[in-house]
């Protein structure tokens, strides 16, 4: 699950394609530790919360949804590195190690994710198998984030020119959209 397409793959992509693999590291690890504490988090009682809040898991998917739109039109309209120096003042940044790390409360997958591998993987062994989960987690999150950033940063030598960079960062923001719709829709 930790390397399958989702919106922290699809953003560290972006990133590594707009920013490089070095200034997208923050938002990596920001992933790595903010994923493996809900996880935590979670096996440890908060599921039992948000399973007993039905407007809490509403307020959740639009709160979730809204932002995951709010960074697809970030990404749609940032302007591309090597377009910086001709389009003036850089629009946009990386996402912050903070940014990521909360961000994962509002991720729709990750929670899906939480609830799965909590479920799953923690039952009767309590917080030290949450913890060595959580640690799992975070350890998976740093190679696959990494694998993503890595492979956006290479499709940058392929998108040199800024319009193919603007293309680029259109469909995906696109396909951050489309995998919103669902959530919203529910």
């Amino acid at each position: 699950m930790t390397a399958s397409p989702g919106p922290n793959n699809a953003m560290v992509a972006v990133s590594g394609a707009n920013y490089g693999l070095r200034r997208t590291l923050p938002h990596i690890l920001g992933v790595a530790v903010g994923f493996p504490a809900m996880l935590v988090l979670v096996a440890l009682g908060a599921a039992e919360v948000v399973r007993d809040s039905p407007g809490l898991q509403v307020a959740m998917r639009w709160v979730g949804g809204l932002w995951l739109l709010w960074i697809a039109w970030r990404i749609a309209v940032a302007v591309p590195a090597s377009a910086g120096a001709a389009a003036g003042p850089r629009r946009g940044r990386p996402m912050t190690f903070l940014e990521a790390a909360l961000f994962q409360g509002v991720n729709p997958k990750a929670w899906l994710l939480a609830f799965g591998g909590a479920g799953a993987y923690v039952g009767v062994g309590g917080w030290a198998a949450a913890v060595a989960l959580g640690l799992l987690f975070a350890a998976m999150a740093v190679v696959c984030l990494a694998a993503w950033a890595a492979l956006g940063a290479g499709m940058a030598q392929q998108l040199l020119r800024p319009a193919a960079m603007r293309w680029f960062n259109r469909v995906v923001a696109l396909l951050l959209v489309v995998s919103v719709l669902p959530i919203l829709a529910r």
